[in-house]
């Protein structure tokens, strides 16, 4: 459940799987139906408005507090549904591979089942270490400290998963559940796996983790050949030198009209070319010499044509700017944003990140 950056991962490795001769059902919001079935996935649909999610997670931005509190009440409100509907979808599975969202409910079903599960995290969540803090907040430079502050977070999911299906059993008139988390220590079970899809370059392993969490690298397609563009964008691109991209995909902030005219004035004053990939943050301008305007496009077909990329941090358009071998600026809005863009940096291939309370020309 979440933003294309949170699903798009998931259709490689379904293809991948579906190549090996596997039956994949891959359960994401309704938006995405025409995504994934574009590649032939089967696709249920989940209840939910993943651009409402953007909207409070924005307004919630880095406090980790927050960012459960609106988590647990839209988890809430569409909850009902989602059980039911992720339950029909994993009715015959043989497997279940789920993410952050749902790693309780997702357990909880394949214990019910009696089927194993596997864990994909896009960015560091159940795998405590010393070697940095929670996502959420800075480095607090003792290994201690640091590691508790991964345990303190796993307390909290597991209780306000807990706290939330209670309220949800509620209002629904479900029966009650035993729920199970998933990264508990039991002695009739194995502990499930967690495959951590980024790059061991940009976050190697931990020596601390346990066995079952593996850093496998990003979840990529091959090169997107078969995309084409449209061709005003093919007429923009050959008409002057590589344009700078700002992609701040699924954040819907309530100061999009100033971020976009921050961002025209510095393109204007620096002499560059922009393409601005407005995505949920619906800013739409009348297209210029010097600036080319999109909803969205494929980041491997763009990227490589692009002399940089200014974006918000979110995992799926980080591992495309590195991907592409262009420099990163990351402007963090929420959540592991300002995770990814601290790593851009250390790693060099980006500036500090620049929080978008803090932008300007």
């Amino acid at each position: 459940y979440g933003s294309r950056g949170d699903v798009q991962p998931f259709l490689p490795l379904s293809l991948g799987l579906m190549a090996r001769g596997h039956s994949v059902k891959l359960a994401a919001p309704s938006p995405f139906k025409e995504l994934v079935e574009g590649y032939g996935i089967q696709f249920v649909p989940l209840a939910g408005d993943p651009e409402d999610l953007s909207r409070r997670l924005n307004d919630a931005g880095i406090n980790f507090i927050k960012l459960i509190r609106e988590l647990m009440d839209h988890a809430i409100e569409i909850g009902a549904d989602v059980l039911r509907q992720t339950e029909e979808a994993c009715r015959d599975a043989d497997l279940i591979v789920h993410t952050f969202t749902h790693a309780v409910g997702a357990h909880t079903l394949a214990r019910e089942m009696n089927i194993p599960d596997v864990h994909i995290q896009t960015f560091p969540m159940f795998t405590p270490t010393g070697d940095y803090p929670n996502i959420t907040l800075p480095d607090l430079k003792l290994r201690a400290l640091n590691r508790f502050t991964h345990l303190a977070s796993q307390k909290i999911t597991w209780w306000t998963s807990m706290f939330g299906y209670e309220q949800v059993r509620r209002r629904a008139g479900l029966p009650k559940r035993k729920l199970y988390f998933p990264f508990d220590k039991d002695p009739l079970r194995p502990p499930t796996p967690i495959l951590c899809a980024w790059s061991p370059s940009l976050l190697p392993p931990s020596s601390d983790w346990t066995s079952n969490v593996h850093v496998t690298g990003y979840f990529f397609f091959e090169s997107n050949i078969s995309y084409q563009p449209p061709v005003e964008l093919i007429d923009f691109l050959d008409a002057g030198d590589p344009p700078v991209c700002v992609s701040f995909g699924s954040m819907v902030h309530r100061d999009a009209e100033k971020i976009d005219r921050v961002v025209r004035s510095a393109v204007k004053q620096t002499g560059q070319r922009g393409v601005i990939l407005s995505g949920w943050g619906s800013v739409k301008q009348s297209l210029s010499k010097d600036l080319f305007y999109l909803d969205a496009i494929p980041h491997d077909w763009l990227l490589p044509r692009c002399r940089m990329i200014i974006h918000h941090g979110g995992a799926g358009t980080t591992s495309a700017g590195l991907r592409a071998g262009i420099p990163n600026i990351v402007v963090p809005f929420m959540a592991d944003q300002p995770f990814w863009g601290k790593r851009v940096y250390v790693n060099g291939a980006g500036p500090k990140p620049i929080f978008v309370k803090s932008l300007s020309v």
